[in-house]
């Protein structure tokens, strides 16, 4: 996460005119510091982390649908 920070300030910088450049060192700063406090706000997680959670929820689902077919199964086969 902290590449695509400086990512993006690198981008913010770059969008700044040329007049304005001489500060750009207080810039740099203040841009880290907005985007590193609104990005802590947010909930986030890694992408690899997030594909792993959704493959346990994927194995989670299959199963819940097997024994689902498996209980109507056994419902059938009881008689009322």
């Amino acid at each position: 996460m902290e590449s695509r920070i400086e990512d993006l300030v690198r981008r913010l910088m770059e969008s700044i005119p040329p007049g304005v450049r001489g500060l750009q060192h207080d810039l740099e700063s203040n841009f880290r510091a907005v985007l590193r406090a609104n990005l802590a706000r947010l909930d986030l997680v890694a992408r690899d982390e997030f594909t792993a959670q959704t493959r346990v929820l994927e194995r989670t689902r299959a199963r819940l649908e097997e024994l689902e077919r498996r209980v109507a199964e056994l419902e059938a086969r009881t008689p009322p």
